[in-house]
């Protein structure tokens, strides 16, 4: 397995990884589906500012991405970055999303983030552990912020200094 920046070609595939996830999950409060398109265009955009856009890749099979993006808007954050990583079925327990966040983390670093942010879905008990085990601190739940499938959703904050 190797993790590298996404290539326009990828865009496929991440697409089919992310799209169930986005559709008929409660791990995003997300439900557009993302097209190749707009993945390619969003690629494009975090490359503009620095970015990146990450996918692990074992045998031309794309496994997971993870890609990050400034916290929120504004000159006052411009050191605080938030991600987003999703794997494919099966991928899971197999380094590849501490692969991931190793990359994305290392670029955001060495372009001058100092934090990261995970916002988890209170659904997402394994999410919530996998970045506790990578050194991600709780940082608190914001109740039924969040609404998909006619439900309120709670958010799990939690930040790791890079």
């Amino acid at each position: 397995m190797i993790v590298r920046p996404a290539r326009d070609a990828d865009m496929d595939q991440v697409a089919a990884i992310w799209d169930p996830v986005l559709r008929d999950t409660t791990i995003t409060f997300a439900s557009d589906i993302r097209t190749p398109e707009t993945l390619v265009r969003m690629a494009a955009d975090r490359r503009a500012d620095g970015r990146e856009f990450f996918v692990a890749e074992d045998q031309g099979r794309v496994l997971g991405f993870a890609t990050y993006g400034q916290f929120r808007g504004g000159n006052g954050y411009v050191t605080s970055m938030e991600h987003t990583i999703i794997l494919a079925p099966g991928a899971q327990g197999r380094g590849v999303g501490r692969a991931l966040m190793t990359a994305a983390e290392d670029h955001a670093r060495l372009g001058g983030a100092h934090t990261m942010v995970a916002v988890v879905s209170g659904e997402n008990p394994e999410g919530v552990a996998f970045h506790r085990a990578l050194g991600y601190v709780d940082h608190g739940t914001l109740p039924q912020v969040g609404r998909k499938f006619g439900r309120f959703l709670d958010a799990v904050f939690l930040v790791k200094i890079l």
